[in-house]
């Protein structure tokens, strides 16, 4: 049985910015047979962040797993550093592209071993695990450092999402995909989370390349805040 060699051939790149950090082209999703979205896109360069709205059941949330790869991609393309997410080997791809979901879960044990966990993982191989870096993280979240020992069984949903963003942190992404990441905090602690999430994105450093991400939040006033520009769900095609 002969097979036709072009049909085994990936799909040619879409243009793109020669400055896109993080992009997708053409994308779609559907849920029980109603399309949510189709021929979405964006373009994200480095130090921005693209805010995602939209009313409860666009979508947004599936937006970010497809960007993740924990969901398959129904229809187009998703770039990264100027490569498709098909190019990069998952678990290199899922290093770089973080996603964190409103509702994170942690393992077993101390705040600590959470943290540290990751660093066990081939991926992360030639990293780390920095307490003291941690530590700077907590504190600018006005977190005490006690925290570190505290059981995740026993964390309020905040302090979960707390938790879950040092990790992603620690890490040194090059995308964030955030997912209501303010959700459980009160106004101080969301302010933190901002001012933190800002300085990290805007302050590229040598080692870690540039970086940006995507944030999904119903707050209107926080997307104004936070992100260089929006895009509204409800007006995809």
């Amino acid at each position: 049985m002969h097979t036709d060699p072009r049909a085994a051939a990936p799909a040619p790149a879409a243009p793109h910015p020669p400055d896109e950090l993080f992009g997708a082209t053409d994308l779609a999703c559907t849920v029980a047979g109603r399309p949510l979205w189709h021929g979405l896109g964006f373009s994200l360069r480095a130090g921005e962040s693209l805010g995602i709205a939209g009313a409860s059941g666009t979508g947004k949330t599936l937006l970010l797993r497809t960007l993740a790869g924990l969901r398959p991609a129904e229809h187009g393309q998703i770039r990264l550093a100027g490569k498709r997410m098909q190019e990069y080997a998952m678990p290199a791809y899922r290093a770089r592209v973080v996603y964190l979901a409103q509702r994170p879960a942690l393992p077993e044990g101390r705040v600590r071993d959470a943290l540290a966990a990751p660093f066990a993982l081939r991926v992360h191989r030639g990293q780390r695990f920095e307490i003291e870096r941690a530590r700077g993280m907590l504190r600018e979240l006005g977190v005490e450092a006690a925290f570190l020992e505290q059981s995740t069984a026993e964390l309020s949903g905040g302090q979960a999402q707390i938790a879950a963003l040092v990790r992603a942190l620690l890490i040194d992404p090059a995308v964030l995909l955030l997912d209501e990441p303010t959700a459980s905090l009160d106004a101080d602690r969301s302010a933190r989370v901002e001012a933190l999430l800002q300085a990290w994105r805007t302050h590229e450093h040598p080692h870690d390349g540039p970086r940006g991400c995507l944030w999904v939040s119903h707050d209107q006033a926080q997307l104004a805040r936070t992100c260089t520009r929006v895009l509204r769900l409800e007006d995809a095609p």
